[in-house]
């Protein structure tokens, strides 16, 4: 008798144990990503389905409208696989403008082929309507490596606006005067016929619209140089940069690797500083030029490295060189705030400052710096002094001038009356237009 009723425990052990694991095991839970919010037809849809336990079997995606339901998504999965990934959007959904519900409806299997089902709900709103964009600046006369300015109006909140050309983007920013302006380069090395810049803007609900802007080209030629590289250059070189390039065994091979990888890495890195900008201008009227100084070398020179009678490396120099007495006063060109302050490879001890929409200008080959990252600087504050740090040949100052991280020719913006032509005067009508 003791031991059929322990035999009868343990039956019902048994049952409860099995019970609670076919009913108590929940089934595949959904996620999508964007959560919730505006969507439009073509904005793609991330749904992510999981079966806790078990294989996942099937699952289906029902978009909800008022009496409406439709069908966007049906799949089936062979066994083995306890999660999955689908990208999908709505095109096909037939939906109208207004609240609408994803529904879910998945089904895993346990290990013993029971299979469990959960549907799920996820709310977002259905906007494909694009926003209007309405350009204000008329005039935009921009010369190749230099920079234009575009003013501009949105008629909804965006996730995205700027200029975009061939396969680059350039941010816009919103203005206190209810607009937006975007600073926007005719890069130094684009020809012409890919050069034809828009204004875009992409809602929060993935719709997007372009305009036209109104503009004409300056095609500008830039100069050449020879550089005969010394022995003496290349063993301080080599001084310098030798344990970034373990691998180079002569002081030729650093320098070669130094002007060509090292430079590379170092102009993304000024495309990242470049996200690192204020909104709004902070600059005021004309910049800078460091004083007292003879330009070296001017900006999108291309430079032929000469050694031993043979060409051994051809770049750009993307930049003023200005040359003055050793360790000359390096002034800010301009009020802003600096976003780095270091080690820069090729431009050795190096300072960068933003002023604004994504304009930023830098100080390189520096002996000294008085100034760190995060500090707030005035027009023509000494932020430190020239030298011949990086792959600085004598003591000067390498002055470059970036929008959103790409080089410009600084010479227009020691111009008080481009400034005010092409930049400021764009601003102030967009104030006095009555755009907010």
């Amino acid at each position: 008798m003791r031991a059929f009723v322990s035999f009868l425990v343990l039956i019902i052990v048994v049952v409860a144990i099995v019970f609670g694991y076919f009913w108590g095991t929940s089934g595949p839970t959904t996620s999508f990503t964007p959560a919730s919010g505006p969507i439009s037809a073509t904005r793609p849809l991330v749904v992510k389905v999981n079966a806790p336990r078990g294989d996942l079997k099937n699952f289906k995606i029902e978009v909800l409208q008022g009496q409406k339901t439709v069908p966007v998504l049906v799949k089936t999965y062979p066994s083995g696989l306890r999660s999955a990934q689908e990208t999908f959007n709505l095109a096909q959904s037939g939906l109208k403008d207004g609240p609408f519900i994803l529904q879910v409806t998945a089904t895993g299997s346990t290990f013993f082929g029971s299979g469990r089902s959960a549907a799920q709900s996820h709310s977002f709103t259905f906007d494909n309507t694009p926003p209007i964009v309405a350009v204000l600046s008329t005039a935009h006369n921009i010369i190749r490596g230099g920079v234009g300015l575009v003013v501009y109006t949105v008629s909804k909140q965006v996730e995205k606006t700027g200029v975009v050309f061939a396969d680059r983007f350039f941010p816009g920013f919103p203005q206190a005067g209810g607009y937006y302006a975007c600073l926007f380069p005719f890069p130094y090395d684009m020809e012409p016929e890919r050069y034809v810049p828009r204004v875009i803007a992409v809602d929060k609900a993935g719709n997007e619209r372009q305009a036209g802007i109104n503009f004409h080209l300056l095609v500008k030629h830039f100069s050449t140089d020879k550089i005969n590289l010394s022995d003496s250059f290349l063993e301080k070189v080599a001084a310098e940069f030798k344990n970034k390039f373990p691998q180079a065994a002569t002081p030729l091979e650093i320098f070669l690797k130094a002007n060509g990888d090292l430079r590379r890495e170092n102009i993304k890195s000024l495309y990242e500083y470049g996200h690192q900008t204020s909104p709004a201008p902070l600059w005021q009227g004309v910049f800078l030029r460091m004083p007292n100084t003879a330009p070296l070398g001017g900006f999108a020179q291309t430079r032929f490295y000469i050694y031993q009678g043979k060409q051994v490396d051809q770049q750009t120099h993307l930049g003023f060189d200005l040359a003055s007495i050793a360790h000359a006063a390096v002034p800010a060109a301009n009020k802003g705030r600096v976003v780095f302050a270091g080690d820069l490879g090729i431009y050795g001890q190096c300072v960068v400052i933003d002023h604004g929409m994504g304009l930023q200008t830098l100080y390189g080959h520096l002996s000294r710096m008085t100034v760190k990252a995060g500090d707030n600087v005035e027009k023509g504050q000494t932020i430190g002094n020239s030298g011949a740090s990086g792959m600085a040949a004598g003591d000067h100052l390498h002055y470059g001038v970036t929008i959103s991280g790409q080089e410009v020719n600084p010479v227009e913006w020691w111009d008080q009356s481009w400034i005010k032509n092409n930049i400021t005067g764009k601003l102030e009508m967009a104030k006095g237009s009555g755009t907010k």
